[in-house]
């Protein structure tokens, strides 16, 4: 239980940190697209704005993965071919962050983050949940027997 709980909050707090960082950039770069000016230093102090400023996001992702985890560790072992635990686990971060995004759009009618409206963003949110996955396959497995 120790393992699992080392592995889990790195693995949220990464998929936090990664999604807050490409929503701003996604945000950033359509600001760019319609010709604001955006420097390197605004992309910085934007993105630590969001960071800080997004802990609602980093609740919801922890609650995605209270479940996607539980799941992918199922599926390991009902799959038990050989490499296989690193794929489930990433899947299941990639498809629970892609799954909240969607659910509260269906239930509330609303991104959790505004990059998600676009397939491109919700893509690169599930990128973000994916990280998460992997860190968190990786992190748990160490020191298994």
């Amino acid at each position: 239980m120790i393992r699992v709980l080392k592995a889990f909050f790195p693995a949220v707090i990464t998929a936090y940190i990664v999604g807050c960082l490409l929503a701003t950039q996604v945000v950033l770069g359509n600001l760019g697209d319609m010709g604001v000016d955006v420097t390197l230093a605004t992309r910085l102090q934007a993105s630590l704005h969001d960071l800080l400023g997004m802990i609602a996001y980093l609740l919801l992702i922890l609650v995605a993965f209270v479940i996607a985890m539980p799941v992918a560790a199922g599926l390991v072992r009902v799959h038990v071919v050989p490499g296989t635990r690193v794929f489930w686990f990433t899947l299941a971060g990639f498809v629970a962050l892609v799954a909240l995004h969607l659910i509260m759009r269906q239930v509330l009618g609303v991104y959790p983050v505004a990059a998600a409206r676009e397939w491109d963003g919700l893509l690169l949110q599930g990128l973000a949940g994916a990280v998460g996955g992997f860190l968190y396959s990786v992190i748990s497995s160490s020191g298994r027997r």
